[in-house]
Formats: structure tokens, C-alpha cells, sequence
């Protein structure tokens, strides 16, 4: 007997797409089981090779539209931040190898032109791909290439940054034919806030109207009687029509870029229909398309914000899989959470700031129990430190936390907006160093090198947990100007971390052991490492070596390199940041300016982007792990020791 339809077996269509042109040999409606199946490899993978989560089971849909529509690679697609690229890695010739995402030597955590052709820009922070893309754009104009498209795809999130909203400013006034698909899910990484979530929760706009306008666009088109002056004349008109018409004000409209939507950013068929019909209108144009993060995954879909990086996971019941903290160290950004409520329950001027980054950077713990004086500012690091700058200047006393790697676009806010005028903001930086899995976009090796040049600053990095607590208490007091904190990701070394606040002299390091024949200055807890190192050291070689927790890199305690630069002719600095304008050429500095000549290895992160992996795997590549610190301290023993020529 004939097998009916239900009964039919299912064929596979995912193990046969190697890449998009594999996609297009597929009917329209054979689609919606790709976006099945590509939503279930991701949730299969992910469940026990963490990763990006929530926003990739989002983009499902619009990812098979867009390369079903577009010709990529060479038709641009520019993802923003790339939390969201999973499933583009796997339909453009990464299935196979999407088992080592994120694992050292593996696939990238994020698109990177240097992994494939089909990632077309950098992906790691936000906001970036609209002025990407339309630079893009305008370069295709340039040079007479009237067939590609290019397509910027952004978070409701990260349209909260102020590079984005730059880039639409110079698109509306700019010759191009960008398309920017905003996927709207009310959520970044935390809930996204601000007006702009309320302003894309109400948008909406005409179906029929916009049929028509595409109708009337098209005739004017085939007749040669539209320019492209008279096309954006006649769209400022249509716009202001419509605003009367429909009592709203459009934004993106009124700044001359076509508006389309919201549509339903699931159904994929539909998606696939009107980018074909958008995709080859001329003039900047925007499709908004509503999508729920974490979609076709239950628990992901109830808590999008604990889903958006989950960990190791059951797939099947949904239970995270979480090791037990009972008895373990505290991880850093907890201790600042909890010091923060402390600190904000005795100074009643404490406020805490943070760019979308509450529950990453555990400001949601003094978020619960003082909402109105902790303020997640979205995605806008620069605006985060300026607004810590004004709340200082009236005599509030700003704690902001920003992800390192972050605060590499806040630069000039810090120098203009908070340095020169020596107001008392603390900067907490969270996951300084080597933070792992995310890789180079992530890593937060650069702050120490491009923060100590700046006047005015204090910069520190607490040994451990306990130090990291002193350190805020001492920041908070008066009139300590502009004070900047960095700790790593992951957990410290101490239990019993909580003990009472005792105030921390500025500038100030402090000697952990005594020792005879090398000098050992870290700063920051990389220094516990070193402290084992040389105990392995000392029992292997019969010498020993003082260790000097530097603390400050500014102002750097020039009593401590006076006393190593007279009694030590060798020395090793350790920190975990680039080895570039660090604690180590801080110290050469020294050295060099007042006449001592001992000899110095400089050991931190090198002058190159670090891949991604595992912590331990990325100290060991950059020769800063136990071993490495051990070797380095035998050779500088033996080299020192060989007679001079």
C-alpha cells in the first residue's frame, strides 16, 4: 500500500548544504525544514559545546532567506556582533566543522573574513555594521560594480549604539542602495531599554501602502522619469503624507531611507518573498523584522537573557548544567557585585552604570535592591562614561563597569570627559586579559598600555578578591579623582573572600616573599601564578626569588623598583595584558631614566591578536602560564650567570 504523506519518510536537507548555491536547488517550500533542522543542529551542538545561543536560534529564519535570496559570497552580508552567525556559519561550508566552534584552533566565535569569504567584515562588538556595510556600498558604487547588494544586519540592541545611528545619518544622505535588516526582539544581551525599544515595539506601517508605493516606483522607473533627485523628493513628500495620514512620525523615513515592516521574522517563505522584492530598489532602505530570541527552544524563549550564553545544557530537559560554587573561590564580577551593594548601602552618593551588561557584569545584584540608582545605559560605552563624567561633576560618586575590551570605545570620553577634569569616577573594568572562548574581539589586553598614558588617572589591579573589595571602598573615598579597576574573567583564589574594607594607600605595591637572586613584579592576579612558579622554581633550582605585587601601574610604587633596581641585576615582570606599554615597559622606563641597568624579561600577552580557547590553553600559547614563568626564570638565571664578553 501507497505510504501517505505523513507517513513518507524525511528526508535530510541540512547534510546536503555545503553552500548557498546548495540552498537555492530547494523549492520555497522545503525551506521552513531547513530552518527546522538548522535549529536543531545548533541546539544538538550547543548543548554540549557552549556557545552563542539565543540570538542564532533567532536569526534561523532570515539566514535561510538571505542566502536563498542573495548571491552570496559575492552579494555582502554584514552581520553585526555575530552572537547571531551561527546558522550563516553552517549553511556557507562549516557544517562539518561546526563541532570546534570556539575551541582552540577551531572555527571563530565570531565571522571573521580570515575564517571564510562569506564573513565579510570583523563581528565582535556592536553596532559597527551599518557604516561597514555602507562603506562597502559606496566603494561598489566607486567602482561601477552595480550588481552586488549589500546587506547590514543589526540588533534592536545594538541600534542603541551610537555608531549605528552615525552610519544611518551618513546612509540617508549618501549614493547607495544599502538594505538593513534590523531584527527586533526587545533584547540584546540583558533587556534592551531606552527609547528606541519603545519606538520599534509601536512601529508599524501600511502593506497595501507600501505595495503601491513599490508599484508606482516601478512604472516612474521603466518610463526614465525617475532620478534620483526626484525619487528622494517624492519620498520626502510620500513621507510626509503618510505621517499625516497615519498620525506617526517614522524616523528612519523621515531621514529619507525606506521603511518596511515590522514583519514577521519567522516565517520564512514570507521573508524570502519580500527581500526579493526590496533587494534590487535603489536608495538606502530598512526592513524591520520582529523575531523572539532563543525561538524554538522553550526555556531559551522564557529566560532569552540567562539563554543568550548558557553553558553546558541538557537539550532535552532544558536543565543547565551548572557546577556547584559551594566551597569554590567567587568569580570576580561577583565580588564587585556584592562589594558594589555594599559600598551603595553606606554611601548613599554610589551610583552604578553599565553598558547592557547588568547580569554579565553582576551589576544586577545592587540593581535589585537599588533600581533607581543603577542605570544599564544600552549599548553605548562612550555614553556610559560621559554620563558617569556629568554624574560625578554634581557630586555623585559613579561606579561603571565595562567589559575591557569595550572600553576600547570609550577612549576619548575617558581622556576629555573625565581625566582632564579629575572627577571622581571609578571605572571597573571586567574581563581584563585573556577572557578565552571569545577570542581577539574579547580579549582585554590593550587597557593598561592605552590608559597609563593619560593624566590624572589611577589604574589598579587587585592580587585577589579581597584586594579587589579594598580597592572600591578606596576609590569611593573623596576626592580620589578618576580611578580605573581591572580584574580578569573566571574565579580568584579565595573562600573567604569577605572580610572587612581596609583602605588601600594609593600608589603603593607590597612584597609577597622575600628572595636573594631574581626579582619577580606582577601586577594583578596573574601574580598567584607567578607566586607558584617560583615555589616550583625554588625547590628545582635551590635559589629563590622575591615576588612584588606591583598593585598600581599608575602611580607605579617607585619605591619598590628603587629597592629590586639596587639589590637585583635581574628582573621578570609579569601582567596579563600586552606586553606593549604595559607593567613591564613601565618598569624599563624606570630603569632606563634613572641610570640602573639590571637586565628585565617582559612577560605578557604578545604583540599579536590571540586567538580563542580556553584560558589555560591561551596563557600557555602566550608563554605567561606556570611552566612558562619557571623556564623563563632557569634561563634569565643561566644567561645572567654566563661571564661577560
Amino acid at each position: 500500500m501507497q505510504k501517505t504523506q505523513q507517513e513518507q519518510p524525511v528526508v535530510n536537507l541540512l547534510k546536503n548544504i555545503d553552500s548557498p548555491d546548495d540552498l537555492k536547488k530547494l523549492s520555497p517550500e522545503q525551506l521552513p525544514q531547513v530552518c527546522d533542522e538548522l535549529r536543531q543542529m545548533i541546539i544538538d551542538e550547543l548543548s554540549h559545546n557552549p556557545g552563542h545561543f539565543g540570538s542564532s536560534l533567532g536569526t534561523v529564519e532570515l539566514t535561510v532567506a538571505l542566502h536563498y535570496v542573495f548571491n552570496t559570497p559575492d552579494d555582502r552580508i554584514v552581520w553585526d556582533v555575530g552572537h547571531q552567525a551561527y546558522g550563516h556559519k553552517i549553511l556557507t561550508g562549516r557544517r562539518d566543522s561546526f563541532c570546534t566552534n570556539r575551541k582552540l584552533g577551531g572555527l571563530r566565535p565570531f565571522p571573521s573574513p580570515d575564517e571564510s569569504v562569506y564573513d565579510t567584515f570583523t563581528a565582535g562588538h556592536a553596532s559597527n555594521s551599518i557604516s561597514a556595510a555602507l562603506g562597502m556600498a559606496v566603494a561598489d558604487k566607486r567602482n561601477g560594480n552595480s550588481s552586488r547588494r549589500v546587506v547590514a544586519v543589526i540588533g534592536d540592541g545594538a541600534m542603541s549604539g551610537g555608531l549605528a545611528f552615525e552610519g544611518i545619518n551618513n546612509a540617508s544622505i549618501t549614493d547607495n542602495d544599502l538594505l538593513i535588516i534590523l531584527n527586533d526582539n526587545d533584547m540584546s544581551i540583558s533587556q534592551s531599554v531606552g527609547g528606541m525599544r519603545s519606538y520599534l515595539t509601536q512601529l508599524h506601517t501600511s502593506r497595501s501602502y507600501n505595495k503601491f508605493r513599490y508599484y508606482v516606483s516601478r512604472i516612474l522607473d521603466k518610463l526614465g522619469l525617475m532620478t534620483d533627485q526626484r525619487r528622494r523628493n517624492i519620498i520626502r513628500r510620500n513621507n510626509h503624507l503618510k505621517i499625516k495620514l497615519t498620525h506617526q512620525n517614522n524616523m528612519f523615513e523621515g531621514m529619507d531611507i525606506r521603511y518596511f515592516g515590522p514583519v514577521d521574522g519567522h516565517n520564512v517563505q514570507n521573508l524570502v518573498r519580500i527581500l526579493g522584492n526590496i533587494k534590487n530598489m535603489h536608495g538606502p532602505k530598512l526592513l524591520h523584522i520582529k523575531t523572539v530570541k532563543g525561538k524554538g527552544y522553550e526555556p531559551a524563549e522564557k529566560d532569552s537573557a540567562i539563554w543568550h550564553a548558557p553553558g553546558l545544557f541538557d537539550k532535552v530537559t532544558g536543565e543547565r548544567i551548572v557546577r556547584s560554587g559551594s566551597g569554590q573561590p567567587p568569580l570576580f564580577q561577583d565580588v564587585f557585585g556584592e562589594t558594589l551593594l555594599e559600598l551603595m548601602r553606606e554611601n548613599s552618593k554610589i551610583i552604578g552604570i553599565t553598558p547592557a551588561m547588568p547580569i554579565g557584569c553582576s551589576m544586577d545584584i545592587p540593581m535589585k535592591v537599588f533600581p533607581d540608582r543603577c542605570f544599564d545605559v544600552g549599548i553605548a560605552e562612550g555614553h556610559a562614561v560621559t554620563f558617569s563624567g556629568g554624574l560625578a561633576k554634581e557630586g555623585m560618586m559613579p561606579f561603571c563597569n565595562i567589559y575591557s575590551s569595550f572600553m576600547q570605545r570609550a577612549y576619548d570620553n575617558i581622556i576629555h570627559d573625565v581625566a582632564i577634569q579629575k572627577l571622581n569616577v571609578v571605572i571597573c573594568l571586567d574581563r581584563a586579559g585573556l577572557v578565552g572562548e571569545d577570542g581577539p574581539t574579547h580579549h582585554g589586553a590593550f587597557d593598561l598600555a592605552f590608559l597609563r598614558p593619560i593624566p590624572n588617572l589611577t589604574i589598579a589591579s587587585p592580587y585577589d578578591e579581597t584586594e579587589l573589595r579594598n580597592l572600591m571602598y578606596t576609590a569611593q573615598l573623596p576626592d580620589q579623582g578618576p580611578f580605573i579597576i581591572r580584574y580578569p574573567r573566571g574565579r580568584g583564589i579565595l573562600s573567604d573572600w569577605r572580610k572587612p574594607f581596609e583602605p588601600v594607600v594609593i600608589g603603593t605595591g607590597r612584597k609577597i616573599k622575600e628572595g636573594d637572586d631574581i626579582a619577580v613584579l606582577s601586577i594583578g592576579p596573574i601574580g598567584n601564578l607567578a607566586e607558584n612558579a617560583i615555589e616550583t622554581w625554588e625547590k628545582e633550582s635551590g635559589k629563590t626569588a622575591a615576588l612584588y605585587d606591583m598593585r598600581f601601574l599608575k602611580p607605579i610604587d617607585t619605591s619598590i623598583l628603587r629597592e629590586v633596581a639596587k639589590k637585583y641585576s635581574r628582573i621578570i615582570t609579569i601582567e596579563n595584558g600586552a606586553v606593549t606599554g604595559g607593567l613591564g615597559t613601565a618598569v624599563v622606563e624606570y630603569m632606563a631614566d634613572n641610570g640602573y641597568n639590571p637586565v628585565i624579561r617582559r612577560m605578557g600577552l604578545p604583540d599579536r591578536f590571540i586567538e580563542h580557547g580556553s584560558t589555560p590553553q591561551l596563557l600557555h600559547l602566550c608563554h605567561i602560564d606556570q611552566d612558562a614563568i619557571v623556564n623563563t626564570l632557569s634561563e634569565l638565571i643561566s644567561e645572567t650567570l654566563k661571564p661577560q664578553k
